[in-house]
């Protein structure tokens, strides 16, 4: 972290003081914020680029992106604006290092600690995809990793709305970093939450196997080998990894979508499983290669973490049909057919000879069956491992080497049997009123799961993504597994303002952004009777507007009490006069007037006051008043 040398103030209101790193679009400032007494970060986009109006539509989309997602493992913005011509976005200021400086100084996590980091990081994107958000740029860089374990991820740089259709990117080109491109981004299709749970997964291989699938001289080299190489299983550069997580790592890196976890939550469920000793779901490795045509990755230089545009990749790619061939293609393709069949043949004679098999499939049966089918393969039963599972206790439900694979005769094949459902009592908790993420994180504690259920149309004074109701109701008497269904206020629904008037401006800043809701960096004022100087009066939209996720509100702070026009109340009696004072918020002082003031007046009746008639003074000021007295002495000479 370096200090500046001209801490200059954006906006009246933030003051730079420390550089903390140098992005593909941006840099990153620590800064103090001097209205509420807080530090920050703050992201500043290069000079050169805010004279682009592309470049300054995707950093305003950065901030409106992630100004809506509330997250424990997201990082929150807090302001975007401009000063001078300078765009800048206003950030948590988050107390750790990138995951990417974490692997530069050669630390390698533990796969259990990898596979708790990656989790963590997945349960933000799966809540991002979940509110219609894509990243769309994961990687090390963009993970950071706080001292208590907490992991928090930020830069959405290039993140839009699912349903955008407008695009950014220069035509014929794609933003992101290469490293960490899925195949369908490289190619420059449209892309969905899938494609974050490919970037992520290229994240967990580097962790595991201390460098990723694909490296080469060129950011363009390297999305080329994501569209067409297979991805080395990660082993092969670290024989350490455990086979499980090994699983989970190159299903989320198969190479279409449609054979990839189709979620987050999915990729985070497994590698949950994966770090509590549980099977995983796992398909194996094969959706991760790509046929005959596949090109096997080098040791190249790395190409390099910038975000940045990147040439629209050509596929073929297997999840894409091919052309209609014409009659001549047809025929060589015949011939090529007719080859791989004698070729087949022959590789079949010379494994059988070699005493080469492969693996036959066996999940779903007893334990007794798939032994004497082993036996007639030729194969040994090795190790049983009796596992809880929702499967009929007894049956197979996954063979290490896995179906498909190539054995050799006489090879010890490892079982993993159910022994049924193995759960456990728990009290199921109460959640109603928590956010969806807090819910999220107790019921994990309890070992339960949730099934989300969205409503637009909320209950009085409920806020985004908090939950309304739960299915069973909590606390209540449950097992662990069990399932709680959880309405959910949809983030697109109406709700109320919540009052924040009589607090202090960061008192109201946190209530607000707690309800998903912005705070405006200019603020108004307004006298107040009833509010000290400084505390927040109203806002605007008033309290009880209804607004939606995501609404800037402006706070009004008291300026101190409200000035009052002073009342003629001479020639009145003193109760009237007391009384129109009291209306207009004063107070009065009575004195006896000067008998000879007295002397045409009824007794009783007002002769002087202290401030001129129509004159202004503070509410709650002292009129002093000279009445005459009810009974007056007269002396005869």
């Amino acid at each position: 972290m370096e200090p500046v040398d001209d801490p200059r103030i954006y906006s009246n209101r933030y003051q730079v003081t420390h550089l903390i790193a140098r992005g593909g679009m941006a840099l990153v400032y620590r800064a103090q914020d001097l209205l509420l007494n807080r530090p920050v970060a703050l992201k500043i986009l290069y000079p050169e680029l805010s004279s682009d109006p592309m470049f300054v539509e995707r950093f305003r989309r950065e901030a409106q992106a992630a100004a809506n997602l509330s997250h424990p493992n997201i990082v929150p913005v807090f302001d975007w604006g401009e000063d001078d011509g300078t765009y800048f976005i206003v950030m948590e200021l988050v107390d750790g290092t990138s995951l990417a400086e974490t692997l530069r100084g050669s630390r390698r996590p533990t796969p259990t600690n990898s596979a708790q980091i990656v989790a963590q990081v997945a349960a933000a994107l799966g809540y991002a995809h979940r509110n219609g958000v894509v990243h769309r740029d994961v990687k090390p860089g963009n993970i950071l990793l706080m001292s208590d374990g907490q992991v928090k991820v930020t830069d959405f740089g290039i993140a839009q709305a699912v349903s955008s259709e407008d695009h950014l990117a220069e035509e014929g080109s794609v933003m992101g970093t290469a490293t960490y491109f899925s195949p369908e981004q490289a190619e420059g299709a449209a892309v969905d939450g899938r494609s974050d749970v490919y970037s992520l997964g290229i994240v967990l291989y580097e962790m595991l196997a201390g460098r990723p699938p694909f490296v080469g001289d060129s950011p363009v080299e390297v999305s080329s080998q994501h569209v067409h190489g297979s991805v080395p299983a990660p082993s092969e550069f670290n024989n350490k990894i455990p086979r499980d997580l090994e699983a989970i790592v190159m299903e989320a890196l198969a190479k279409s979508p449609s054979q990839r976890y189709q979620s987050a939550d999915e990729f985070r469920a497994d590698l949950i499983r994966f770090t509590e000793g549980q099977p995983v779901q796992a398909a194996g490795y094969d959706g991760a290669f790509f046929g005959a045509d596949a090109t096997r990755a080098v040791a190249m230089v790395s190409p390099g973490e910038r975000t940045q545009a990147v040439p629209v990749m050509a596929g073929p790619r297997t999840d894409i049909r091919r052309r209609r061939q014409n009659n001549t293609t047809g025929i060589v393709a015949a011939v090529v057919i007719v080859l791989l069949a004698i070729g087949a043949v022959g590789y079949f004679l010379a494994t059988k000879s070699s005493g080469v098999t492969t693996m036959p499939y066996v999940v779903g049966e007893n334990v007794t069956s798939v032994t004497q089918t082993l036996r007639n393969d030729g194969l040994t039963l090795g190790a049983i491992s009796q596992v809880s599972s929702s499967k009929t206790k007894g049956t197979v439900i996954a063979t290490i080497p896995a179906a498909g694979k190539k054995v050799s005769k006489g090879e010890a094949i490892f079982l993993k049997v159910s022994m049924g459902v193995s759960s456990t009592p728990v009290t199921i908790p109460n959640v109603v009123g928590m956010t969806l993420s807090n819910a999220e994180s107790i019921l994990a504690a309890d070992g339960l799961n949730y099934t989300p259920q969205f409503t637009t149309t909320p209950p009085a004074n409920s806020v985004p993504n908090t939950v309304l109701s739960q299915t069973p109701t909590g606390p209540s008497k449950g097992r662990t597994g069990q399932k709680i269904t959880l309405v959910v206020l949809s983030p697109t629904a109406p709700f109320s303002v919540p009052s924040v008037a009589g607090q202090s401006q960061e008192q109201a800043t946190t209530t607000l952004v707690q309800d998903d809701l912005k705070v405006s960096a200019t603020t108004g004022s307004a006298c107040s009777n009833t509010v000290a100087s400084g505390l927040v009066v109203s806002t605007m939209p008033a309290a009880a507007s209804q607004v939606t996720a995501g609404t800037s509100i402006e706070l009004i702070t008291s300026s101190g009490v409200c000035q009052v026009v002073v009342p003629n109340v001479v020639n009145l009696s003193q109760s009237a006069a007391t009384s129109q004072l009291t209306a207009q918020g004063l107070m009065s002082a009575v004195a006896p007037a000067d008998p000879t003031q007295c002397l045409t007046v009824p007794p009783g009746t007002v002769v002087t006051q202290s401030d001129d008639p129509g004159s202004e003074v503070p509410y709650n000021s002292t009129v002093d008043l000279t009445v005459c007295e009810t009974t007056t002495t007269t002396t005869l000479g």
